[in-house]
């Protein structure tokens, strides 16, 4: 299976962000990855459903939808009625979380959950085969162009051998800082999902770029 490519929306250029997605359209990606930011899980604020809404009718792409938000659960009506095919929700953001993945999959979503850089990969042991994705952030959430924590690698290495150690069908994504380089060391790791922003979004050609990525 070749490498899954979201690219990061809040990578695009939201003055020219039709023109984007009409790019991403033509691209070679797999998905488009929305990050919802409120401002107190993380020390930022991106964008909310209206844009999200309005994505639905002109993009041919999966929506890939992260909540870097407290209290996600409060919103699987909104995120569904988005069109999101993944919902992915933040392990240190809810004390329930085997109610919130069930609520996802009730909704009609597959259901993610994503570890920050300093979370372990063992709290997932209960919840894992109740997981569609697991995505692990390899920079600190909030703010696109960051360095690339390496401990990510060896990281990804190990949720894989517990992936295959119980035979599930869990996908693994990353997101932070993920370009050509560290995109191939994540997929030898194990990673079958990359999130890209700036690197796509600042390519001089980023259909090429996505193309790149796809081919690791």
């Amino acid at each position: 299976m070749s490498t899954i490519v979201a690219p990061s929306l809040l990578a695009a250029n939201f003055l020219h962000l039709k023109r984007d997605i009409e790019m991403l359209n033509r691209s070679e990606a797999d998905w488009i990855h929305l990050d919802i930011m409120d401002g107190v899980f993380v020390p930022n604020i991106s964008f909310g459903f209206s844009v999200i809404n309005q994505l639905k009718s002109v993009t041919q792409k999966k929506l890939d939808v992260h909540l870097m938000i407290v209290s996600p659960e409060k919103f699987t009506d909104e995120i569904r009625a988005a069109g999101a095919s993944f919902m992915n929700v933040h392990y240190e953001a809810c004390n329930h979380l085997h109610r919130v993945v069930q609520e996802i999959r009730r909704k009609g979503m597959k259901p993610a959950v994503t570890l920050n850089p300093h979370t372990p990969i063992a709290l997932l042991d209960e919840i894992l085969p109740e997981l569609d994705m697991v995505l692990l952030m390899s920079v600190n959430p909030g703010f696109g162009g960051q360095q690339f924590i390496e401990s990510t690698v060896r990281k990804v290495a190990r949720l894989r051998e517990m992936i295959e150690k119980r035979n599930l069908p869990t996908l693994i994504q990353v997101d932070g800082g993920v370009n050509l380089e560290t995109g191939r060391r994540l997929v030898d790791a194990g990673a079958n999902v990359l999130v890209a922003g700036s690197f796509v979004f600042s390519s001089d050609d980023p259909e090429e770029t996505i193309r790149q990525l796809k081919a690791l």
